[in-house]
């Protein structure tokens, strides 16, 4: 009797991991982004099924590791549907194998000026679409050199160069669950939290699907912070810097390492002093191949379109945008945009100053604060941005970043219309929904949250 209700539960299980593939092989080969009821539809029952492919605790570990690898393979050759940006990073990569900075010239102007520098030039600048290729690339060194990587094998075909991306993130990934296990070991926390991470259909549509290499900048994360842990932080120092250089969003956490080299007799200023001179030498090494007076000035005004211009998916932003409007009659974007990354370093800061970063929990959770307040305030919030708050939820009790990546997919219903504008009671929905998993979550676990 026992072991035919185990033959049934392996049944079971086997069932929803075919089922599972199969919606991954849909999603990926016969889905388009503005057929939002297939969208909704696949996403939904992919999470239901991840919810309990983890949580039936008859699928072992190892299993569901497999499981979570093949549903990336299926993704091999299939050409992104839901975004557009990998033409840009196939551009970049080429540009660097003719030998041309891809950070001084825009790809628009290549292509206005009549010239095609790299084999398919105008299929990529149609793909990237005239937003992207009007602006300089914003992509930090260490994601242009898996750009040049992923276009070695194949530089004259769109579909190779995507395979060679799409590896680099999946070989991303096994890092940060091999990385992670570890650090969830010596955190003495379950290593099946990792599952929530590496198996969410969130996680591997947006980076191993859409091609989003928040996935690298995240592996590099991981791999500094287990060295932090194990007491190697001067190696933990150079990884960190690598991760800077693949995405510059852990920028937002170094002010919360004030107080980790703190000792009985205070703060050992000579290691902390040094910790982040590693941190900017590695930087400026890293970014030094590429260094000129024009690429300061094309990458800082890239960069800082983010905050001035661009509106996408936010929160807080479009209340204030709402106010702004009320009382001037105009967008204040301008203003509003200056102001929230002030908030956003000034609270960063509180939390490294108050807090007792000490602690290695303790640490951890404030970046998931810091990522958190990050991206309530900012101006755009793609779906991919959620990545990095959900992977260092895994190693706190915070499990709000799971809501969030199960509900950020509606901010797609964007797509649905012809001029591609946003519902913004959809958007109200969506962060409705974020801020009571929020709220929620404090109230009913104030104990152990380190809030």
């Amino acid at each position: 009797m026992l072991n035919t209700s185990i033959l049934k539960i392996n049944t079971l299980s086997l069932l929803l991991i075919l089922a599972s593939c199969f919606l991954y092989g849909i999603f990926a080969y016969d889905l388009v982004r503005t057929d939002y009821t297939t969208l909704m539809s696949l996403y939904l029952v992919l999470f239901g099924l991840f919810i309990k492919l983890v949580t039936n605790k008859q699928n072992s570990f190892k299993l569901l590791l497999v499981v979570a690898i093949i549903s990336r393979l299926v993704f091999l050759v299939a050409i992104p549907n839901l975004s557009q940006d990998f033409y840009r990073f196939i551009w970049d990569g080429r540009m660097i194998l003719k030998g041309i900075n891809p950070y001084l010239y825009t790809p628009e102007s290549f292509i206005t000026a009549g010239q095609y520098p790299i084999h398919q030039a105008q299929d990529l600048v149609n793909g990237m679409q005239a937003l992207n290729a009007s602006h300089y690339s914003n992509y930090p060194p260490i994601n242009q050199l898996l750009f040049t990587l992923a276009n070695l094998a194949s530089n004259t075909s769109i579909l190779g160069s995507v395979i060679g991306l799409r590896l680099i993130i999946i070989v991303a990934d096994i890092g940060t669950l091999y990385f992670g296990s570890k650090l969830l070991d010596l955190m003495k926390l379950p290593k099946k939290n990792i599952l929530w991470y590496i198996l969410n259909p969130f996680i591997i549509i947006e980076l191993t699907g859409n091609l989003h290499f928040e996935g690298v900048m995240i592996f590099f994360l991981i791999l500094s912070l287990y060295l932090l842990k194990i007491n190697k932080w001067k190696w933990s120092a150079v990884v960190f810097a690598i991760s800077i250089s693949t995405k510059l969003v852990p920028l937002l956490f170094l002010p919360l390492f004030v107080k980790w080299f703190k000792t009985k007799q205070g703060i050992d200023y000579k290691k902390l002093i040094a910790f982040y001179l590693i941190i900017g030498f590695s930087t400026i090494v890293l970014f030094a191949p590429f260094f000129s007076i024009q690429f300061v000035n094309n990458y800082s005004k890239t960069v800082g379109l983010w905050f001035g211009n661009f509106e996408f998916n936010a929160s807080i932003y479009y209340l204030a945008r709402a106010i702004g409007y009320y009382i001037t009659g105009f967008n204040q974007i301008a203003i509003i945009g200056k102001i929230l990354p002030v908030i956003v370093f000034i609270t960063i800061w509180i939390l490294a100053l108050v807090r007792k970063n000490k602690n290695y929990s303790t640490l951890i959770s404030s970046m998931v604060i810091a990522i958190t307040c990050y991206l309530l305030l900012s101006t755009t919030v793609h779906p991919w941005y959620i990545a990095s708050v959900l992977i260092l939820s895994i190693f706190t009790n915070y499990r709000y970043p799971l809501v969030w990546s199960f509900i950020i997919i509606i901010s797609y219903l964007a797509y649905a219309n012809s001029n591609n504008t946003e519902n913004l009671w959809i958007i109200g929905f969506e962060y409705f929904i974020v801020f009571t998993a929020i709220i929620l979550e404090y109230l009913t676990k104030k104990k152990k949250l380190n809030f």
